[in-house]
């Protein structure tokens, strides 16, 4: 019984992620396939780029929300016992990120993950959402970079969620959502960490050509 919600929750939470709206609004907006163009994801910062700033901030809230809502349907799923509840929540956000990442819908070709990881991880422990947010804003202040940002909050966040679960803030689970969430992101960044070393990245509020 619980193994078949845990599966279901997983499923569902992965055709959620799965939802491309980048590239919705790169196709509505410009008729173009945002993957096609700068860094090749389809999240915030390549919409801003190829296709204009209103679509990357309407891109990154439907992002969120993907990861929010994922996570919620633990609750009617699973129920509100705390031990299912914080696996059911582990499952669903790292399904939803998955999702976003290697979407069915698109030929298992998205994005990085970062906002739909943020969405789940608010509602997880809104606390270290919170410290994994001040990292990102502060690095790409002083950077530009929002790769390198959101590099270094991905790592924030598992740092910071460990202390939690140690003093029993949180349940282990939540340890093993942000470890395999760092993983994933981490790992679809590699051609970002590439362009960091050599200095060719993209700064933020460099525009792509589309045409």
């Amino acid at each position: 019984m619980i193994a078949g919600q845990l599966i279901g929750l997983f499923v569902l939470g992965y055709l959620i992620g799965a939802i491309p709206f980048g590239v919705i609004a790169g196709r509505l907006v410009r008729g173009i396939d945002v993957r096609d163009y700068g860094s090749g994801g389809m999240g915030m910062t390549n919409v801003m780029r190829t296709v204009g700033r209103k679509a990357g901030l309407l891109v990154m809230i439907a992002d969120l929300l993907k990861g929010a809502g994922a996570v919620a349907l633990a609750w009617p799923i699973v129920g509100t016992s705390s031990d299912m509840l914080g696996w059911g929540h582990a499952i669903a956000g790292m399904a939803a990120v998955i999702g976003h990442s290697w979407p069915v819908y698109i030929r298992f070709k998205g994005g990085k993950g970062i906002a739909t990881g943020a969405g789940a991880l608010l509602v997880i422990y809104w606390p270290v959402a919170l410290i994994s947010v001040v990292v990102f804003i502060a690095v790409v202040r002083l950077t530009r970079y929002v790769s390198l940002g959101s590099i270094l909050a991905t790592l924030a966040m598992l740092l910071s969620m460990i202390p939690f679960v140690i003093y029993e803030m949180e349940p282990v689970a939540s340890v093993a959502f942000a470890a395999a969430v760092a993983a994933v992101i981490i790992f679809r960044h590699r051609g970002n960490i590439s362009r960091l070393r050599s200095r060719t990245e993209s700064k933020i509020g460099q525009r792509v050509k589309t045409s």
